[in-house]
């Protein structure tokens, strides 16, 4: 997989230069990595709504995308593809391949009052029910 999405990155690195009329990459290029992060988002909702719709068929062709756009957002970051395998790698050695880093408890952390943890905390999500729909 490491190497489908390298080929990914690397296309992603020759299209960005491209005329944005014809190529999508340059495109978000031009636009900028607030266009690249709302259409990372809006692939990743695509997934999560035929996840939930159990559609695997869907599921697949919206991860593509939503890998497509991820690989965008990292090179407009300067992210490499072996960047991300090596925290997986650390992440693997501490916990475990299927395991996500544990956010640290508040306790242990001290940010000041002003601190956008502390003033913006991100509200928790739960996605129930039937039904969801893509917009188009």
């Amino acid at each position: 997989m490491s190497d489908s999405l390298e080929r990914l990155y690397q296309a992603v690195l020759a299209a960005k230069d491209l005329d944005p009329a014809i190529s999508r990459t340059a495109r978000l290029f031009q636009r900028g990595p607030a266009k690249m992060a709302k259409k990372l988002a809006e692939e990743a909702i695509e997934v999560v709504i035929d996840a939930v719709n159990r559609n695997p068929e869907a599921v697949v062709r919206e991860s593509a995308d939503l890998l497509y756009n991820l690989t965008v957002l990292w090179a407009s970051a300067g992210v490499r593809p072996d960047d991300v395998w090596r925290e997986m790698a650390q992440r693997e050695r501490l916990l475990g391949i299927a395991e996500k880093m544990p956010k640290m408890p508040k306790s242990t952390v001290k940010m000041p009052k002003t601190s956008p943890a502390r003033v913006a905390r991100r509200p928790i999500v739960a996605l129930e029910g039937r039904g969801l729909r893509k917009r188009y």
